[in-house]
């Protein structure tokens, strides 16, 4: 593949970006769990209930979220969300098992709850890399399952309190996050700020294409104003001052290599058919 400009960070986009639809499903999933956080709603009416929207709108939207955001190249937004989908499954499942009167093992939700706590702190740390919001919002996450391996760990239900305040913490982070991406865009200001990175990555510099382009739209207009009329390589070094020679000359050669451009005898070039497709291609971008 001939590249004449840089990619963005997850290319172009397939779908639309199903982030906000995973964060609504994450807030509803939360308001669901609120009263039986707050030890209310405990009836097996109340728990089939919370059940019900757990599985519909934690786990459905989550995964399908997750889903989209893998198709858009977005290996990080499409991790997180189809691990938590699978985890509103789970919560579903102990909801109607409580119903009709089984617990889960607290052995092996134990374990499994250490093995979140764990992924979810270091996913924070790099959430930190897009934006400060991004950060608390895990933040708030990895609390909820600390206080819960505390609880398991001092044997008390101590911390049931803040898991609840945590949990409705984690839904007004869920709602904002979500309309700061549907409404800021559709009323043209930051309506609701999501905050820089908090962490600076050393990233690599960008990808400098210009010599390329600058020569491939040069042969283009050639080939407008003269049609296969070949254009002599040092008419193109000298067109093109503000590039090294040394820099052109391997350009061309990168090009001719992959049937972009022609060379031609005397030192003469023009755009190939291919080459005219793929600049032409680059300018309805």
């Amino acid at each position: 593949m001939i590249q004449l400009a840089p990619a963005g960070s997850h290319g172009r986009e397939v779908l639309a970006d199903p982030t906000p639809m995973g964060l609504l499903g994450l807030a509803i999933g939360c308001a669901a769990l609120t009263p039986i956080a707050f030890g209310a709603s405990l009836t097996p009416n109340g728990l089939e209930t919370a059940a019900v929207f757990c599985l519909l709108f934690g786990a459905g939207c989550q995964f399908l979220a997750g889903l989209l955001n893998l198709v858009n190249r977005n290996l990080y937004g499409g991790t997180l969300f189809l691990t938590f989908a699978f985890n509103w499954i789970f919560n579903g499942w102990v909801l109607h098992s409580l119903a009709g009167g089984v617990a889960a093992d607290a052995g092996i939700v134990f374990a499994t709850e250490v093995a979140f706590l764990v992924v979810f702190v270091l996913i924070t740390w790099g959430f930190g890399y897009f934006g400060v919001l991004l950060f608390v919002f895990l933040l708030d996450i990895d609390l909820i399952y600390a206080f819960k391996v505390a609880a398991h760990l001092l044997k008390t239900t101590a911390f049931g309190l803040p898991v609840a305040l945590l949990t409705v913490g984690l839904a007004i982070l869920s709602l904002w996050i979500a309309f700061a991406l549907l409404l800021n865009p559709v009323v043209g200001r930051r309506v609701f700020p999501l905050g820089g990175p908090l962490f600076q990555s050393r990233a690599r510099p960008p990808l400098d294409l210009s010599a390329r382009t600058a020569l491939l739209g040069l042969l283009y207009a050639r080939w407008r104003e003269a049609g296969s009329s070949p254009l002599p390589a040092a008419e193109a070094l000298a067109r093109l001052p503000a590039f090294p020679a040394s820099l052109l000359r391997f350009e061309l050669d990168f090009l001719a290599a992959r049937g972009v451009v022609d060379s031609l005898g005397e030192g003469a070039v023009r755009l190939t058919p291919a080459g005219i497709d793929r600049w032409e291609s680059h300018l309805t971008r």
